[in-house]
């Protein structure tokens, strides 16, 4: 199906009069954690492509396991399991690889595959992440995986890049040379496939620069900054920040910086999002937006000393699930008075519990501190006002929607300029992100006792649970 996604798309861009020889460089980027199994003969089938017929045709037979696994499987809980004991837990495996063992991961997955699927495994020559699977095609080769979708997979050491000797022991035998040496995400690896040039007409001179997972393309399509945090409010709410030293964190993930090989990116993601706000703004607000607004508007910052908690499915920071109240006494209640004094805590409970968990990685709030504001509720400028007062920074918003296909064709430059300028320096003139707030004057004193507050009813939540 992705290989025939592949030759479609390049067909209609053909037929809507691409200049394909145009193009110097290219780089992709692809959901994180799914993966590829190469069958044993299929690197000949890529080195030989034919240029007269399609791709998902001359590839049909080159995979060992034609449903590839993607992250919404969760079937790996007792691999996880394993995986956590031989390193001595939890705590260690992040150490090590940036993240406690996670069910989508693709170390659990191939772990799994190899005691379930033997001979599926024993007839795999290459195994895929599939940023790394669709470089492959461009490249009429077997792509590297790179370093910010490596550290997503319970693989790979953060601190040397290379795969983990003792977690690779525990996951299948020969899996290293099934997986290949991971790269630098800026790698120029190589001209692309003569197939292109001869079908669609790009240069042979065109470069493929490694491809990499979403989260990471999307952190390199915001720009961000050593002080910027970006926020991304979907169905799920995601938040990205640099670090320059990794945390161990149980919480969340730390990856490899897509950008610069010694540095790292924190991802944060919490399940209750905009669903969980539209929950309230159903039942409080009539449905409306607009209502909903108002309401949030006609309560002071603070509500009134209130604090709420939403979580409509189980989540992931932290692990609980239910509606928590608390009212000015830091009493828990069943409800709140006023529909309004719901909808502003649902946006502060929100807002509070992301801050507090950017700080408790090390991030420090300070004057150069910048929120980029990205997803569906990055249009509403009451929304983001709550933002700017809870972190006590500015908010801004970016012109362009979809940021990690924005990041793939930058990466693309960059890795063809890396030697010669700084990430920061290429892209220093595109277009700077719009100011939609700012925050209050009281926003510190308000909102900072407020963080710790939330800190505190968090612990007791999940001592209760």
């Amino acid at each position: 199906m992705l290989v025939k996604a592949l030759d479609i798309l390049l067909d209609r861009l053909k037929i809507a009069g691409v200049d394909f020889s145009k193009v110097a460089a290219l780089s992709g980027t692809a959901q994180q954690h799914g993966s590829v199994y190469w069958q044993k003969g299929a690197y000949e089938k890529l080195q030989s492509l034919q240029p007269n017929r399609f791709l998902h045709d001359q590839l049909r037979n080159a995979f060992s396991l034609a449903d590839s696994p993607t992250w919404q499987d969760s079937s790996t809980r007792m691999q996880c399991q394993e995986l956590e004991n031989v390193v001595g837990g939890p705590q260690k495996l992040a150490e090590i690889t940036g993240s406690r063992a996670y069910e989508r991961f693709t170390g659990p997955q191939i772990m799994n595959m190899y005691q379930t699927k033997r001979a599926v495994y024993n007839n795999t020559e290459r195994i895929s992440l599939i940023s790394s699977f669709a470089c492959s095609l461009f490249l009429g080769n077997y792509a590297p995986i790179d370093y910010a979708d490596a550290s997503g997979m319970n693989l790979m050491d953060l601190q040397t890049k290379e795969w983990s000797p003792e977690i690779l022991q525990a996951v299948a035998p020969d899996v290293e040379a099934k997986l290949g040496t991971p790269v630098p995400s800026y790698t120029n690896i190589g001209p692309v496939s003569k197939f292109y040039v001869e079908r669609f007409g790009f240069n042979p001179e065109c470069r493929v620069i490694a491809f990499t997972g979403d989260n990471p393309a999307s952190l390199i399509g915001m720009c961000l900054k050593k002080d910027d945090i970006a926020v991304s409010l979907g169905t799920s709410d995601t938040l990205f920040l640099c670090l320059s030293q990794p945390k161990v964190i149980l919480d969340g993930h730390i990856l490899s910086s897509p950008v610069d090989k010694d540095a790292y990116m924190v991802l944060l993601c919490f399940k209750n999002g905009s669903l969980t706000r539209e929950r309230i703004r159903d039942t409080c607000a009539e449905g409306s937006w607009k209502l909903f607004n108002e309401l949030l508007n006609s309560t002071p910052r603070g509500d009134f000393g209130n604090m709420g908690l939403y979580y409509d499915t189980q989540e992931i920071i932290p692990f609980v699930k239910g509606d928590y109240r608390r009212n000015k006494a830091n009493v828990e209640v069943p409800r709140f008075s006023g529909k309004e004094i719901e909808v502003r805590a649902v946006v502060e409970g929100q807002f509070l519990a992301k801050r507090a968990h950017a700080e408790d990685l090390g991030f420090t709030l300070s004057k150069n501190t910048r929120i980029l504001a990205t997803g569906g509720a990055s249009n509403n400028l009451d929304i983001l006002q709550v933002l700017a007062d809870v972190f006590n920074s500015s908010v801004y918003t970016l012109e362009a929607s979809n940021s990690a296909m924005l990041g793939a064709a930058y990466q693309a430059k960059y890795g063809l300029m890396h030697q010669d300028i700084s990430f920061a320096d290429m892209t220093q003139n595109l277009p700077a992100p719009r100011l939609a707030c700012t925050p209050s004057k009281d926003a510190t004193e308000i909102y900072t006792p407020m963080v710790e507050r939330y800190r505190a009813f968090i612990k007791t939540i999940t001592n209760q649970g």
